[in-house]
């Protein structure tokens, strides 16, 4: 059975690896056809006036006025789930790029009884909202990974797909995230504060275009019967991990 996550080197025939991947974070090095884009997707992050703390909270000014895009489409761009639609919004300062994510759902599956405060690894195995993040889009093949779960527990990666293994966990960012869940009308948020310095990047430009990509992970058992939702679709593979289907971010004043 194909494991959609994680992606398993199963042989070589012909001097040809074949890779068998899942929709995440722990895939063995898939190899990239052409280092070009292939997305034309793009949200417009715009400039915030101040910074602010990641509490959950989606009425705060920043938020109200920000540009957002909604998905309910799978990571192939297949199928639609409108019991999950996703909507996801950008704003940046001179020293953090803000994610806001919105997330319908109709049950929710998380990690229980465990501190919060520690990073969980194999956090995708359970519902989760991701972004990958490039503010260096020249290299194509380094990016980075930060998930958030309804419960708040987190993980973040340094992806470099010319390593071997590719995602770096021992990598902290540092960033903030908070959580807030609507029982009643099924919907949970998630909001991140990123350091742009972790990413190596000392000032944002106005008219900048990073590369990125927004995801979901929903549902109860096994792979087969979960969800995986993407922003910019991936026709071409069963994996997160396909840097030139990312989108544009594009940051604005």
């Amino acid at each position: 059975m194909v494991n959609w996550k994680m992606g398993v080197l199963i042989g070589a025939l012909a001097g040809t690896a074949l890779t068998l991947l899942r929709f995440s974070s722990t895939s063995q090095i898939a190899a990239i056809p052409q280092q070009s884009y292939a997305s034309d997707m793009q949200l417009q992050a715009k400039r915030s006036a101040v910074d602010f703390v990641s509490d959950g909270d989606a009425s705060k000014p920043s938020w109200r006025h920000a540009k957002s895009v909604e998905f309910d489409n799978d990571a192939s761009g297949k199928s639609h789930y409108p019991e999950i639609s996703t909507r996801v919004a950008s704003v940046w300062t001179e020293t953090h790029i803000y994610i806001f994510f919105w997330c319908r759902y109709d049950s929710l599956n998380v990690y229980r009884g465990e501190d919060a405060a520690v990073e969980r690894w194999q956090l995708w195995d359970r519902d989760v909202a991701e972004v990958f993040l490039n503010p260096q889009p020249e290299r194509v093949s380094h990016y980075y990974e930060f998930e958030v779960a309804p419960n708040n527990q987190w993980i973040d990666l340094e992806i470099d797909k010319t390593k071997e293994p590719f995602n770096d966990a021992s990598w902290n960012s540092g960033f903030e995230h908070a959580t807030r869940i609507d029982a009643k009308n099924h919907t949970w948020t998630a909001e991140m504060r990123i350091p742009i310095s972790s990413m190596n990047i000392s000032a944002i430009h106005p008219g900048a275009e990073w590369r990125a990509n927004f995801f979901r992970a929903a549902g109860n058992g096994a792979d087969d019967h979960r969800k995986f939702l993407a922003w910019s679709i991936i026709p071409e593979g069963k994996t997160f991990h396909v840097p030139t289907r990312f989108g544009i971010l594009r940051l604005v004043n």
